[in-house]
């Protein structure tokens, strides 16, 4: 885990820096911090918009008496793609607009439903509450 650690914030950034200095090179410098801050706008407006979207979904499987599950999982999702989209870097960018794609998230949401799944089964999980 530490080393996975590690290597994400130490591989993300070079590989962040270097885009950055590659594409600068090619649209120039101003242009790709303008393109950096409008895609940063634009992916935390989609984050907000998905985010309230599944808020109204969590809301109505509540009032129906239901467990969201999925729709606590696509928020964490979606979350996560916010954070992601505010931190600047094409890189991240890219990763936070694919979190925000539904098809995308639809099996990332499975991926994670099951692997929650097999942590319950397997008695991994330890949830203490008083």
């Amino acid at each position: 885990m530490l080393f996975r650690l590690f290597l994400a914030f130490t591989l993300i950034p070079v590989g962040e820096i270097y885009l950055l200095v590659k594409i600068g090179s090619y649209v120039g410098a101003l242009n790709t911090v303008i393109l950096v801050i409008v895609t940063g706008f634009t992916g935390a407006f989609l984050a907000r918009l998905q985010g309230l979207q599944v808020m109204y979904r969590v809301r109505s499987s509540m009032i129906r008496g239901e467990m969201p599950s999925g729709e606590l999982v696509d928020a964490l999702l979606i979350f996560i793609a916010g954070i992601v989209l505010l931190t600047p870097g094409f890189i991240t960018d890219i990763a936070g607009i694919l979190l925000l794609t539904p098809y995308i998230r639809m099996h990332l949401k499975r991926l994670a439903m099951e692997r929650i799944k097999d942590w319950i089964k397997n008695q991994e999980v330890r949830v203490t509450y008083y």
